[in-house]
């Protein structure tokens, strides 16, 4: 029987234990000698060899809480848990970096195309490139988002590469029933290419005069004059007339159209039409103001006066105030503004109508 001793190094204490023969003769091969092997050892370590030797120590709660629910539900709850960590974490740097993208198109972007003789483009046609750019850049980002999401999920995984598998099918499906979509988007961007009208530009569409405050990859937004805005798909947009006001010059020439009557002094009225166009503050004073006869109409003699003004926003309202300008100095220069009217002329028969023969008096029964 072989003796050995354990030294234990902080306490100083010398056991004396003794093992099977059979350790050396057939292993450690049946529960006896385990048994044996453990009970015999001294009372300060019976109680922690068995969990170094085993591995059967105490769980922590969130283990074993984490396995009973792996067995009771057959699935993996880490795996699911990283699975959706991943998720959470790409949707919130999609949406960072779309924010990013967005304030640098929109931001930083003009601070480097300060000058537009640098870049050779205007203000205006800047402003409509970042907005349209910004859109398309942020949409990408988004789905580029969608797509990492998708490969994030096992069976939206293996969906994917089906379609991918596809493509040319889904590409023509989706085309078919998104067409008026895709039109508007591919409008938008030919828009913003070739830009008959740019944010900003003063307009006049489908009878309706207004400013254009907006374009996005699906319409344009036009704020018309008395403040409504209306919605028009770009595809509409692309393929309707559109009179621009501000495209090149938004210097613009504006008629007036006054009748004078026959009788009146045409030198005098188109003196008095200069003088009130030239005291107007928004006229141009340094571009031609002419007053021509345009018309000698059915009981009026028409003067057109044509006045430049600043943009077409402001072309309106100084008609009016040149209209009214003009018809108070009319009147006091006692120049006269006709209206309608009609000469009745009849004509009588100078021999009068044929006499009437006198009836003879009819005879009643007094008479017989």
């Amino acid at each position: 029987m072989v003796v050995y001793e354990n030294i234990s190094m902080e306490e100083d204490i010398f056991y004396e234990y003794t093992v099977p023969s059979e350790i050396y003769q057939n292993g450690l091969d049946s529960a006896s000698n385990i048994s044996n092997l453990t009970t015999n050892l001294p009372p300060e370590l019976s109680s922690e060899v068995p969990s170094q030797l085993t591995g059967e120590g105490a769980q922590s709660t969130l283990t074993t809480i984490v396995n009973h629910l792996n067995s009771a539900l057959g699935i993996d709850i880490l795996s699911i848990l990283g699975t959706i960590s991943r998720i959470v974490l790409i949707i919130l740097i999609t949406c960072f970096v779309a924010k990013m993208v967005r304030r640098a198109v929109n931001v930083h972007l003009p601070r480097i195309t300060s000058s537009g003789s640098k870049v050779g483009i205007d203000s205006e046609t800047e402003i409509t490139f970042r907005a349209l750019i910004s859109r398309l850049l942020v949409v990408a980002v988004y789905i580029l988002g969608a797509i990492m999401v998708i490969y994030q999920i096992p069976t939206l995984n293996r969906l994917a590469v089906t379609l991918l598998a596809g493509a040319g099918v889904a590409a023509l499906a989706i085309g078919l029933a998104a067409q008026d979509s895709l039109s508007n988007v591919v409008s938008g961007i030919f828009l913003a290419v070739f830009h008959p009208f740019r944010i900003g530009d003063y307009i006049d569409f489908n009878g309706e005069y207004g400013q254009i405050e907006d374009l996005t990859l699906r319409h344009t937004t036009i704020k018309t004059w008395d403040g409504r805005r209306i919605f028009v798909p770009n595809s509409i947009m692309g393929s309707q007339p559109i009179i621009n006001w501000s495209i090149t010059d938004p210097i613009i020439t504006y008629p007036i159209i006054v009748g004078i009557a026959y009788d009146a002094d045409i030198d005098k009225a188109r003196e008095i039409m200069l003088d009130v166009a030239k005291r107007h503050p928004l006229v141009l004073k340094n571009h031609e103001i002419a007053v021509r006869v345009t018309e000698l109409g059915d009981f009026a003699v028409n003067m057109r006066l044509s006045v430049d003004v600043p943009n077409r926003d402001v072309a309106w309202t100084t008609a009016c105030d040149l209209r009214e300008a003009i018809k108070k100095r009319f009147d006091k220069e006692g120049i006269e503004i006709p209206y309608p009217y009609r000469n009745l002329i009849i004509h009588r028969d100078p021999a009068g109508p044929a006499a009437e023969e006198e009836a003879p008096p009819s005879q009643g029964p007094g008479n017989l």
